[in-house]
């Protein structure tokens, strides 16, 4: 990963730290144990799924530049 490639993940990273917190009920800010069961449950809910399908995506149009697949 490049310099600049870092940064800009750490940019995205915090940028969706904002939007999970803002979007966690109060009731989940109470200890570590609950912010990483809600953040765990996030993730398995939204980015997750949305890494998978970009990194399948990806895959298949791979295998489609490759004769061999």
């Amino acid at each position: 990963m490049t310099p600049e490639e870092q940064e800009r993940l750490e940019s995205c990273a915090a940028e969706i730290a904002k939007i999970w917190h803002n979007n966690t009920p109060p009731s989940e800010l109470t200890s570590l144990e609950n912010m990483e069961k809600h953040l765990r449950q996030q993730w398995l809910e939204t980015l997750g799924p949305q890494i998978g399908f970009f990194l399948s995506k990806k895959q298949q149009e791979q295998n489609k530049g490759d004769p061999a697949q």
